[in-house]
């Protein structure tokens, strides 16, 4: 995981329509970015949900929220429809980014061991520094836990 208190790593990357987002357009805003995954999946689809039942909040403390995996950008539009999700999907299949975030971890699963993205959460300030880190982030609570904290920063 990146440090609290360094600059987050800026990047451009196409978003579920082939739209190309980066992340020094929102400067001014408080940005959430969270890595999970894959889509579809049960955890990952938690998560998603979570983010979608609070989003309300999140706009209206004009907070941007991006999720960002290595599925393709078709592979975010089928998610985001089919779970009516409210913000930003990312697609890194180069993985240039989610490594660039260190959350390209080695996981192991029934005893094998693979390379895969970890479920993790940045929370960047209007200024582009990182402000808090959510490593191994809940699929169920990060959302909120997220929320949690912001207000105890307020």
């Amino acid at each position: 995981m990146l440090e609290v208190g360094t600059k987050a790593v800026d990047f451009t990357l196409p978003d579920e329509n082939g739209n190309m987002v980066a992340l020094s357009s929102f400067l001014g805003k408080k940005v959430v970015i969270y890595f999970y995954p894959k889509d579809s999946t049960p955890g990952c689809t938690k998560q998603a949900c979570a983010f979608k039942d609070a989003y309300d909040i999140y706009k209206e403390k004009d907070i941007v929220v991006i999720g960002i995996s290595k599925d393709s950008s078709k592979s975010h539009l089928k998610f985001k429809d089919k779970y009516e999700l409210p913000f930003i999907l990312l697609s890194d299949e180069a993985l240039s980014v989610i490594q660039a975030y260190d959350v390209w971890k080695e996981k192991k699963l029934y005893g094998k061991t693979y390379m895969g993205v970890t479920r993790s959460t940045y929370v960047i300030d209007e200024q582009g520094t990182i402000i808090k880190t959510f490593e191994k982030a809940s699929p169920a609570n990060n959302a909120q836990d997220i929320l949690t904290y912001l207000s105890q920063e307020a």
